[in-house]
């Protein structure tokens, strides 16, 4: 019929991707690839349309890297065919990501603590001191933060969650007394307590949205600051009947879980992997993941939805359904896994893991390392897409989580109301389907915060030390 739009069939076959001129790719792949990595599912859906064939196009991108025969890939490879993480490359690539930008950045100037973050949570990952740019981290994030409480994303702009998660979280990392005194906390905890929301949740600036996003940033803030829990006398949420920032704030979360099973950014959204990350994260912080993930959440449906974001043959992570792969998700996806490993094996103390990983490990690394390194250093979202910061952090912070196990002890550093969040370890994951050599081990990152376990602790403990007259 005139004006109605075909729908278009094919046999659910195996198809050999092709290049853009057309060619099919019969490269043999490296030695040590397993098939699984090198040739599309066996299973392909027969119903052609937009999504699939930008999924098709991803495929066709991706397998030469994951084959190691893209001419872009240096190199070496292992006898698994992995190519090594190009570490200096990275450093390098650091180093200037804080140096002066074109003028086509100032459209980041609201995300100017992040880049900080960025780049300094990749330098503990790669091994590198974050405490030698203390002084110009104090310089930036000085003129930052406002009277009224809290950080903005720039000079002269209003305080934000987002931006003040992320500045705390660069001061904490390059640590110090005078890092940590810069912080005013009672300022902070005035400002959190008009954010609070009746319905248990934040929103992220005065008069901005409400969801989940906040509601971990606050979380944490709250939490490494060592903030009074009471709400402050003039929050609206204490005057509507809540007493403390923590009070309702699991059963916002809960509510926000979908009926895929995966967790939006406030109750009715679509499911977002970020999102995932973010909740779980925030309750994890409040209490032990064994006892407060079975309250407040439906595990079983949390993780199918999360199994399905995994894909083959890259083995890399989406963020929502019928979405590409993208490497910031290897963090944000790839992140939720310890923190469900550890509320699975219902105790802490036990650096085994013995609901085993679930997670292809070996697959996300080939993505990594085939697919996200920037042959003159920084790591990016696919092949096809530029580096950046962002990706670069993110992406390195995934591959950290792959190659560590994460777990809870029965000690923590700190007494106070956060006790458990401070009573992670790790230790390095020396499973079979290790895929990279010794040399391209990451240091590990704590799995709630993001930042190194030591500064995480010690920007606490000074905080306990400095109690606040509310």
């Amino acid at each position: 019929m005139p004006g109605k739009r075909k729908v278009r069939f094919q046999r659910t076959q195996t198809v050999q991707p092709t290049t853009r001129a057309g060619k099919t790719m019969t490269e043999k792949s490296r030695p040590g690839i397993p098939a699984l990595f090198t040739q599309p599912p066996a299973i392909r859906d027969p119903l052609i349309t937009e999504t699939i064939d930008l999924q098709n196009a991803t495929l066709e991108k991706c397998l030469p890297f994951l084959k190691g025969i893209h001419s872009s890939q240096k190199g070496p490879f292992n006898a698994s065919g992995v190519p090594a993480l190009l570490r200096d490359d990275h450093v390098g690539y650091l180093y200037d990501s804080l140096e002066d930008y074109p003028a086509g950045f100032v459209a980041m100037d609201a995300s100017r603590p992040w880049m900080v973050y960025w780049a300094l949570a990749s330098f503990a990952m790669l091994g590198e001191d974050a405490s030698r740019f203390r002084e110009r981290v104090l310089a930036t994030l000085r003129p930052m933060q406002n009277s009224t409480g809290g950080f903005g994303g720039g000079h002269g702009q209003i305080s934000h969650l987002a931006g003040s998660y992320a500045a705390v979280l660069s001061l904490a990392m390059v640590g110090g007394e005078e890092a940590f005194r810069l912080v005013d906390r009672h300022a902070m905890w005035q400002w959190l307590g008009r954010l609070k929301q009746v319905d248990g949740g934040f929103r992220v600036c005065e008069g901005g949205e409400e969801d989940v996003r906040g509601a971990y940033c606050a979380i944490t803030i709250i939490s490494l600051l060592d903030l009074p829990l009471t709400l402050p006398p003039d929050s609206q949420a204490r005057l509507a009947g809540l007493e403390t920032l923590t009070h309702g704030l699991p059963q916002y979360l809960s509510r926000c879980q979908t009926f895929e099973g995966g967790i939006s950014g406030s109750p009715g959204s679509e499911a977002h992997g970020a999102y995932a990350f973010c909740a779980l994260a925030c309750l994890s912080i409040m209490g032990a993941p064994e006892e407060i993930f079975h309250r407040h959440m439906d595990i079983p449906m949390l993780v199918s939805w999360l199994s399905a974001r995994q894909s083959a043959p890259e083995g890399g992570l989406s963020g929502r359904t019928n979405k590409l792969v993208d490497g910031c998700y290897s963090h944000w996806v790839g992140g939720c896994w310890p923190l469900l490993e550890s509320a699975l094996n219902g105790q802490p103390g036990n650096a085994e893991t013995p609901v085993g990983s679930l997670f292809s490990r070996e697959g996300l690394t080939r993505y990594i390392l085939g697919c996200c390194q920037g042959h003159t250093g920084g790591l990016r979202d696919k092949p096809g897409k530029h580096v950046d910061s962002y990706h670069t952090c993110y992406v390195l912070a995934g591959l950290s989580a792959t190659q560590h196990n994460h777990y809870r002890t029965d000690s923590s550093v700190s007494s106070g109301g956060f006790a458990s969040a401070f009573s992670w370890k790790s230790t390095p994951c020396r499973a079979e389907d290790n895929v990279f050599d010794k040399s391209d081990r990451l240091e590990p990152l704590h799995p709630l915060y993001v930042i190194p376990h030591k500064a995480a602790e010690k920007m606490r403990l000074w905080s306990e030390a400095q109690p606040l007259n509310v």
